[in-house]
């Protein structure tokens, strides 16, 4: 072969190589937000800056409100932006997903517009916004316009997963078999100083979802932020219940990356790396997506083959995706 028909057979090769969609990923804790709620955070002016890590925000003792430090972060931590509009975050979350291959479970204010647009990308849940009946979640996850409960964000409120206003909603989800993402751990640095005056540490216990589980022992359910940092809380409840599982969302970029690594190699190491699931928990901010991925990806402890199962296998086996629906992701590879 010729020195020209080899280049030419690299350039090839390359050039197919890029037109291969990239391996799937599956992101668990996604948000089809709306930019309104985050105004006051910026004085009501956009872009919104995030500071990450987000442990250096001030004590409201300090002098400095918790808002001013998220709009002017400073030197202290790098500033991830907001996007500008509700049409502008969905179009770059989507683009970012179409980019990497991510197919999200979204829920927020704006699932309807986000499905409309981009109905492969992406998997429709209820937060429970709003208290709608059971007989309304019942008929919308019958009808497949939800596939899931999430994100269960009741610990803002000061409320317990085993709380009795709860137990209806555990009770369908069991008998529809409804996967069910509950916020337990981590929210913003200062909660109850800034709005969430109910929100509670102690709600950080995985082991607060123990009773759930043994009275419903067929439900399928994942904590949302894997109940950060309470790692032996979350250590015992994966040893006692098999079927639990968790997403790392917003873990893996508002921690700072040591922080991170070693509460997921703890769980990892543990022997339980094959319920760890992608999450971002991305708001408004739509990098954090990548951020997130790149901390799993850079993970030096995490074999590639665990890589794999966290970005993708995890889920798709907690989402009991059919074989056509994995091919349908991997097209191709």
């Amino acid at each position: 072969m010729t020195l020209t028909r080899i280049v030419a057979a690299a350039v090839f090769c390359a050039r197919v190589a890029e037109s291969q969609t990239p391996l799937p990923i599956i992101d668990m804790h996604l948000h089809a937000s709306s930019l309104a709620p985050f105004a006051a955070l910026a004085g009501g002016k956009f872009p919104v800056p995030h500071c990450v890590p987000m442990t250096d925000y001030p004590v409201p003792e300090s002098g400095q409100k918790w808002p001013e430090a998220f709009s002017s972060p400073g030197d202290a931590c790098r500033a991830t932006m907001s996007a500008t509009s509700d049409t502008g975050l969905m179009r770059q979350t989507l683009s970012i997903m179409e980019r990497r291959n991510i197919i999200g479970v979204v829920s927020g204010a704006r699932v309807s517009s986000w499905m409309a647009v981009a109905p492969s990308r992406l998997i429709p849940s209820n937060d429970l916004s709003g208290r709608p009946p059971m007989d309304s979640l019942r008929a919308w996850f019958t009808r497949k316009r939800i596939a899931a409960i999430a994100e269960v964000a009741v610990q803002y409120q000061g409320t317990e997963p085993d709380d009795p206003s709860l137990r209806p909603m555990w009770a369908l989800a069991e008998e529809l078999e409804i996967p069910v993402g509950i916020h337990i751990g981590t929210g913003p640095v200062g909660a109850p100083y800034v709005g969430f005056t109910r929100y509670r540490a102690r709600l950080h216990s995985p082991l607060l979802l123990e009773d759930v589980l043994v009275r419903h022992p067929k439900l399928r359910v994942w904590i949302m932020h894997a109940g950060w940092p309470m790692l032996d809380d979350l250590l015992a409840m994966l040893w006692t219940h098999p079927h639990l599982y968790v997403d790392v969302g917003v873990l893996d970029w508002a921690l700072p990356r040591k922080e991170f690594h070693r509460y997921l190699q703890r769980v990892v190491e543990a022997g339980f790396g094959k319920r760890v699931m992608f999450g971002s928990d991305q708001m408004i901010w739509p990098e954090t997506i990548e951020m997130g991925i790149e901390s799993i990806e850079s993970a030096t402890f995490l074999t590639p083959a665990q890589k794999r199962d966290i970005l993708y296998n995890n889920a798709a086996r907690f989402l009991r995706l059919t074989p056509q629906e994995i091919a349908r992701h991997h097209k191709s590879q």
